[in-house]
């Protein structure tokens, strides 16, 4: 049981640690893109958005496996806390849906220099507002996971 319950401080450690990355690129990276001339901001982007993306890319891949594999556990143990999982799980492919629907064509988009600089500054005011409406989906999932572990953790004991 003990293992058991350090790996749910594990999970819930980890996704934690992606949403306070998301957190802190909302807070300190997007506030500075916005501060840079277009010119600037393309020549930023060109050279750390490649580092900035696998970064991400990782943290949001291993984060939005942990629901889905949680789910898999509690389903095949027939935790009461299954369905918490569940609903952690479609906030977690909604938060990578994010990137598809919005971020990726964006994303290339700046590695092009596709924007003017009035038309940059417009759209990293919507690339702003979608990144906080992932990071709420980010936090959703985030609860509901702690709802599922802790449902889990009652069934042990």
């Amino acid at each position: 049981m003990i293992v058991k319950q350090q790996y749910h401080y594990y999970l819930v450690a980890f996704f934690g640690i992606f949403l306070g990355s998301q957190i802190t690129e909302g807070i300190l990276l997007i506030p500075y893109w916005q501060s840079l001339e277009a010119s600037d901001f393309y020549g930023y982007y060109g050279e750390f958005g490649p580092s900035i993306g696998r970064f991400y890319t990782v943290l949001t891949i291993i984060a939005a496996l942990i629901p889905i594999f949680f789910s898999i556990y509690l389903y095949k143990s027939k935790s009461k806390g299954l369905f918490y999982s569940l609903i952690s799980t479609v906030f977690a492919l909604l938060f990578v849906a994010c990137f598809y629907v919005y971020f990726k064509g964006v994303n290339e988009s700046f590695y092009a220099s596709d924007y003017t600089s009035a038309e940059l500054n417009q759209e990293l005011i919507i690339w702003n507002r979608w990144h906080w409406s992932r990071v709420l989906l980010e936090l959703i999932s985030l609860l509901f996971l702690i709802f599922a572990i802790n449902k889990d953790r009652r069934d042990i004991n």
